[in-house]
């Protein structure tokens, strides 16, 4: 068995994020209801580089969907890290859907991931002004684990800005839901903390 940290991880990282609108039809099975404006669910994309002095350090590729919940909550749908670690924790802990594939981080903010049978996603980011004081977020994640349905805790710190974000989805690959899609808001999260997992009792 792969050994992992015990939960809550403690991890440092930059982190790229879009927002997209997607038709409820067109949403990847989910354990939870999505919350809906009109018709639209809120996806979340998030290509995530975790770095020392975190307890782990790897690259990350997700997908998620706003959901009902008490107060902020996401139930992640897709997801790759390029860590077997991270995908034994993931799986086994929060029953968080990681798959492994491979990742190329160009100059800090132009991705792609893909597996050993095909691309995923390429994107490219180009921040702009932020805030230069680091904002908190609590929120949940909402996945089913063993059958079973399971809140985890996040809190999430990091220095917001704004960013133009190009990307380019394989249409024929687990994203391709977002392939004819463009994201209506990005943003680079700098210098972000983030603590994963309830607190042992």
């Amino acid at each position: 068995m792969t050994e992992y940290p015990p939960e809550p991880w403690h991890l440092a990282a930059d982190a790229y994020l879009s927002m997209w609108r997607v038709p409820v039809d067109e949403l990847p099975p989910l354990p939870a209801k999505p919350l809906l404006l009109g018709n639209q669910a809120a996806v979340f994309t998030a290509w995530i580089d975790y770095q020392p002095p975190g307890q782990l350090s790897y690259h990350e590729l997700l997908s998620c969907v706003a959901v009902r919940g008490r107060g902020l909550a996401a139930s992640i749908t897709d997801i790759w890290v390029d860590s077997e670690v991270s995908r034994a924790g993931g799986r086994e802990l929060w029953g968080i859907p990681k798959e492994l594939a491979s990742f190329t981080f160009t100059g800090g903010r132009t991705f792609t991931a893909a597996t050993s049978d095909d691309w995923i996603a390429t994107a490219a980011f180009t921040p702009r002004a932020g805030l230069p004081i680091a904002l908190p977020v609590r929120f949940e994640i909402a996945q089913a684990r063993n059958g079973s349905p399971l809140r985890t805790p996040v809190e999430w710190r990091a220095k917001p800005r704004a960013a133009a974000a190009d990307w380019s989805v394989n249409p024929a690959g687990p994203l391709g839901f977002l392939a004819r899609k463009r994201p209506v808001a990005s943003a680079a999260l700098g210098a972000t903390k983030l603590r994963f997992g309830s607190c042992p009792r």
